[in-house]
């Protein structure tokens, strides 16, 4: 069974970036990508159903309404089993110290790595 990935990011072209990366993974079954642009849509999704065995959340720490802190807070109390990695575009020490404090099993700086993401990632399984 793929490994499923819920991708939270306010920004339209992070999807299709995404995709683009994960194309081969994706297209042997590896990878199952879901993506989310709010923290609310986020909650959304891992609420409903057929998306509960999402295993990964990346999310971006910036973005309107609920940040991607607040979003890492509210998924550790509720699914405490899940892996969130934040990215962010300013690795500054407050963010990944404060992303650590609150359960972040991991901290990425924009533009990603995506050979070290999918190493992180793909590592599990």
């Amino acid at each position: 069974m793929a490994l499923r990935i819920l991708v939270v990011d306010d920004e339209e072209d992070v999807e299709l970036l995404f995709r683009q990366r994960f194309r081969k993974e994706v297209n042997d079954n590896k990878v199952n990508l879901h993506f989310a642009n709010s923290g609310l849509s986020a909650l959304d999704i891992l609420k409903d159903v057929s998306h509960q065995d999402i295993i990964v959340i990346l999310s971006d720490i910036n973005m309107p309404g609920m940040t991607g802190l607040e979003l890492l807070e509210k998924i550790k109390a509720q699914y405490p089993n899940k892996k969130v990695m934040m990215i962010s575009a300013y690795g500054n020490e407050q963010y990944m110290n404060e992303a650590e404090q609150k359960g972040a099993d991991d901290f990425f700086t924009k533009p990603v790595d995506f050979k070290l993401l999918k190493e992180k990632i793909l590592s599990d399984i």
